[in-house]
Parts: C-alpha cells; structure tokens; sequence
C-alpha cells in the first residue's frame, strides 16, 4: 500500500512563477558564473553578508545550492581558512565595507582564493567601482563583477517584501527622522525595482493619489505612495539602457497602495489555515516547534517549517480551518480504510480522535516522511480547533464580520464585551479596532474611553485608535481631541466597510470578509481603476485587462460552480450564510496551475507600503487564476495582528 500524490497535492514547480524565477537566476547566473569553463569537480565558496544570506535562504534550499556547485558558504565578515585553489563566488550587498572585507580576501602576495566572481546585489556607486579598480593586485583575481539586481526576499511563490519591518513607524509616525524618512523611500524604491530586473520587466507605474490636491494640506505621509512610485519609475526607466535585453515598452502594471487604505485586514480574525496558524500558534516566522510523544520515551521536541516545499501545506494553507480539517480527516481516513496495520489503531470502527490518528501515524514507520506531515498538520488543525472552542472566536468573528458588512453596532459590540468577559484583552481591543473603523462617531470626546472601561482595557489603548485616526489624514492634535472620519470607499454604504460581493463566488459565514486590495487589483485588470485617484506615471494607454497596448491578456475564466464541501463533520458555524452547499472562496486554484502560467495575461504587481497580510497575500493566490494574470505582492513587511497593533501603538 502506498500514499498516492493526490492525498497530499503537488507544490507548483512551473519555472514562470515568480519565486522559481528568482531562484533560477540564483542557481544559473550567479552560481554558475563560468558554465563554459566548468567541469564536475569545479567546487566553489560562496561567501555572503548578513542579507545577501537571508536573500539565498528564501530563494533557494541548501541542496540546490550545493548541487550547483557549492561546496562551503561562508560569512564574509568571519575568519576564513586560505583556500587558494579553489574560486569564490562573491554575493554582496554594494556597502563599503563589504568591498574593504572583499579587497582584503583578494589583494597582496597570498589572496584567500584563486579567483573571485563578484556579484552585487543592487547597482553599486560609481566611487566603489573605482575603489576596487584602485587595488591593482586585485583585478587579475577578478573573474567577474556583475550587478544581480536581487535585493528583496521571496517569501511566497507569488510575493517578496523588502525588509522594512519598521517602515509604518519610519514613514508615518508623527514624529520621525527626515533621514529616516529619505532613506526608507530610498532603499525600498531601489529593492522593488530589482524585481522588475529579475524577471526583466518594464511596468507602468500607479500609485494611490494623496488626499488633497493641496500640497500644503498634505501631509507628509500621505505622499509616501506617490514618492515611492516616482523613485521606483526613475530607476526602472534607467534600466532600459543599462541593462541588455530589458524591455523598451511597458510589459506589466505595478500598483503602490499603503497601509491607511485598509486598516481592518490587518486586525479581524482570518480563518484560512495559514492565517490562524500565524494567528494563534506560537510561530517564529514559518517556523512551528511541537512535540512528538513516543511509547516509554520523554516527549521530543520537533522544528517544522510550514513552507512551499510541504505540499499538504500548498493544499490547506488558503483555505477554511474547517475545510482544512475536513480534508486531513478525509486523508486520514482514506489512509486507514487501506491498512490494516492502521485500522487495528482505531476504536471498533468507530470515528477516529485525533489522539488515534497519531498512534497510527507512529504505528507505521514504513510511510514516516509522509505520514509525518499529515500528523504535524493535524495536530496543528486540533490545536487551532481548541484555541476556536476556548477564545469564543465563533462569536467573536460573526460580530466582526457583521461590523464589517453592517449588520452589526453598537448593541451587539457591547453584548459580546458583556458576555464574554474572559475574551483576551488583545482580541477585545481588534474588536474596537473594526468598530472605530465603521463607527467613528462613537470614540468622539469621552465615548471611547467608556468603551475601553467596558472592555477593561487599560487607558493606553486608545493610543491604537488616535493612530487610526492620524493615520487617515487628521493631524494629532486633531486626532486627540476625538474626531476623526475613515472613509476608504466614497461608494461603500453607511457604517459598513465592506459590501458583500456579487460575483457568484459561495463563502463560508466567517469569511465573507475581503481585503480592499482584491477589489482595486479586480479594477486595474478591468481597466477601471479611476486615474484620479490612482493616477499613472507612464504615459502608455491601458485596456481592459490592464494590458498595455503592445500586449494584451487573454479573459478572465468564467468562474466553475463551487463544488459542496461539506459533510457529517462540518461544523454548523462554518457553513456558508448564504447557501446550504459551501466551500472556501479561496480553493488553492494555483495547486493546479501548473502548466498554465504560459497562458496568463501582464503580471500585476501590488506594492503595500507599512506591511501586507496574510489575506492580501492570499488574494494574489487567488486572483491569479481568475483574472488569469499571474499576481505578485510585495511589501515592506509581512504582520501578523500583533505585530501591527504593536506598531500602531508607536505612530502617535
């Protein structure tokens, strides 16, 4: 008996997507400098700084860098044993002293290496070019200086971020470093702009327009989207020319949006897999630590890395939490009805606890590097079930979803911090987050402080609603005296956030939520993102299916009826509002894309300043199959809702 493909799904390897883009130039370019002269025993070094490092990590896995050659990776700043006879392969960020610890490698009577092939990771300053020039030991040693133009990290198939986790603080707190400020834009334009290097891409640029046409009404952070694009714009447009073979015409669309035009996504409660793992779990990143209990031995402690190289990962991450424990119950089961070894571990044929799908997994070594993912995820899919069950987050989503869509105020927010008063003070204080969101108008004056008595949270909570409040566009001094307004949607209904979409789509009743994101992209593909308000730097047309007019995409697939999800263990609260037959408004379309990225229309690129989410980043899963138009993200950061309640607290 074996474990067939379709019980744990299929990681995407089409070399078109994003990431395996990345990674290839990696592999190939930079690994691989002198192909023609190579043989089987031409082992290098690699040597990297601290982010170059982070940048290999999230492009590449060890054994595909060894496989192209490597035999060591060293830290250019630590001590290295002279290697004389073999080459080093050099993947630098263009700093100063980076090139001094280069130079030191490779200059004098008995350099660390026989040659260097150097390789920066974004256009290095004409005064460094010289710097090295100046060693004349040196430049024999050199059998290559390149420019790679990789400075960001692929932290998803369809998404980067540029490593500005502080960005939200550096750019629009309301006191800052003008430095800061300056150099933020800076460093961030120029990594989003060697995305466009690597996949050789040539966007017209859009960006959301600040809120006055009054320059001296405006403040400064509200310009952030415009300084940004224009500094992406000028250095994209420089690449035309330095760079061979990159495209004279605009070949995709870049949109740069930041955090003030949707400050819900953020905050409320997602339900997909990967959302609440990040939510609820202690994570450190993608990793998960969990112990494995075995017959007379102490409990081991385990490091899972929930990542694209998992496939059960792939499958479950963007949809339901009850879908997804549906599914690894499914899988379990299919498993057990076709061992016997497995069926002698469960109780008379009765319905298998999750305590007896582990001492099947346990029982059957023969299938361990299989069987051990479907145990790790479900033990992360019981735990995240009981964490549902102990914080009350049904109640608590309906009433965060109800507030969204305006079916729910003040009488129903007030209920909930009545009856459930061991909710955690964090989820109470996302609740107010989403309430102040669409009900401004009670948090004016002393309202709010009532609130947060109501809630028995401590006063300095009211420094996450002021910053909501300057984060719109009031100035402090306004924001602390009570008033504010968070208009995002001129078209979006009275004390609503949202409107409930019509595009045939069934979703289960926690999840009707979007992020605004999904609703401008839908535009910008249609050709109906308004120009006033997300004006264009390039002067190329748009059609519909935002193509430029050298190109065009094909249109969007109609989208397939939803398939029923549900059964016997379905739970009642996951089922969909709307419709008896229910499944995730996010099915993990790209799990079966494979092949058809060649048939995709202009990328999009969605750049969010101040920090992306899970349910963007999932959104661009999403619409890549629908629009078919291949969606990438990018992001100063990734957060999670602590994170960005933490910075919140920070801004004011």
């Amino acid at each position: 008996m074996s474990m067939s493909g379709s019980d744990f799904g299929t990681v995407n390897e089409d070399p078109r997507i994003f990431r395996n883009i990345c990674r290839d130039r990696i592999l190939k370019d930079l690994l691989k400098p002198d192909k023609d002269k190579e043989t089987k025993s031409s082992w290098k070094v690699l040597i990297m700084d601290k982010f170059t490092v982070r940048i290999m990590g999230y492009a590449c896995k060890m054994a595909e860098i060894t496989d192209a050659g490597i035999s060591l990776v060293e830290d250019l700043f630590k001590r290295r044993e002279p290697m004389p006879s073999m080459d080093a392969i050099y993947f630098l960020q263009p700093l100063k002293e980076n090139v001094i610890m280069l130079l030191s490698d490779m200059s004098g009577r008995c350099p660390l290496y026989r040659k260097a092939y150097i390789f920066f990771s974004s256009p290095i300053p004409k005064d460094l070019v010289t710097y090295i020039k100046n060693d004349s030991s040196v430049i024999p040693r050199i059998g290559a200086l390149r420019e790679m133009n990789l400075e960001f990290f692929t932290i998803d198939m369809q998404g980067f971020v540029t490593d500005h986790d502080t960005a939200l603080i550096d750019l629009y707190a309301s006191e800052h470093s003008s430095k800061k400020f300056n150099d933020t834009i800076t460093t961030m334009a120029t990594r989003i702009a060697t995305t466009f290097a690597s996949l050789k891409e040539y966007p017209t640029v859009r960006y959301r327009a600040p809120k006055s046409a009054d320059p001296s009404a405006t403040t400064k952070f509200d310009m952030v989207p415009k300084w940004l694009a224009t500094a992406v714009w000028e250095i994209v447009s420089k690449y035309k020319s330095t760079i061979p073979e990159f495209p004279q015409k605009e070949t995709c669309e870049l949109l740069v949006v930041d955090r003030p035009i949707d400050q819900i996504a953020p905050v409320i409660h997602e339900w997909t897999y990967d959302a609440m793992c990040h939510d609820l779990l202690e994570m450190d990143g993608s990793k998960y630590i969990y112990e494995v209990s075995k017959a007379g031995e102490d409990p081991e402690k385990k490091e899972a890395v929930l990542e694209d190289h998992d496939p059960l990962w792939i499958e479950l991450r963007h949809i339901h939490i009850a879908d997804a424990s549906e599914r690894l119950y499914e899988k379990m089961n299919n498993f057990v009805t076709k061992n016997k070894a497995a069926q002698l571990q469960s109780r008379d044929g009765g319905e298998i606890s999750t305590t007896d799908l582990q001492k099947i997994v346990q029982a059957l070594p023969q299938y361990s590097e299989q069987v051990e993912k479907l145990t790790l995820h479900i033990e992360i899919a019981g735990k995240i079930n009981r964490f549902i069950r102990e914080y009350a987050l049904r109640d608590l989503g309906q009433v965060e979803q109800d507030l969204v869509f305006g079916d729910a105020g003040a009488k129903e927010v007030i209920s909930l911090l009545r009856s459930k008063q061991n909710m955690s003070p964090e989820n109470k204080l996302r609740l107010l987050i989403i309430y102040a969101i669409v009900y401004p108008e009670k948090f004016e004056g002393d309202k709010g402080d009532k609130l947060m008595q109501l809630a028995k949270l401590p006063s300095d909570d009211m420094k996450v609603i002021n910053s909501l409040r300057y984060l719109v566009g009031s100035d402090a001094k306004k924001a602390r005296a009570g008033g504010f307004s968070l208009k995002f949607d001129a078209q979006k209904k009275k004390n609503a956030a949202r409107t409930e979409r019509q595009d045939g789509e069934e979703t289960w009743a926690l999840s009707r939520f979007f992020p605004l994101i999904e609703e401008l992209i839908e535009k910008l593909s249609k050709g109906e993102l308004p120009l006033n308000e997300y004006p264009s730097l390039s002067g190329a047309s748009t059609t519909a299916q935002g193509t430029t007019e050298s190109a065009s995409a094909p249109k969007p697939a109609q989208n397939p009826q939803p398939m029923s999800r549900r059964s016997r263990r379905t739970p009642q609260w996951a089922k969909s509002k709307n419709s008896d037959d229910s499944q995730s408004s996010d099915s993990s379309a790209l799990r079966h894309a494979s092949g058809d990225f060649k048939r995709l229309g202009n990328r999009i690129f969605v750049f969010m300043v101040g920090g992306a989410t899970r349910s963007e980043l999932r959104t661009a899963h999403k619409l890549t199959m629908k629009l078919r138009r291949e969606i990438v993200l990018g992001s100063s950061s990734i957060d999670d809702p602590p994170e960005f309640i933490s910075k919140l607290k920070s801004l004011t």
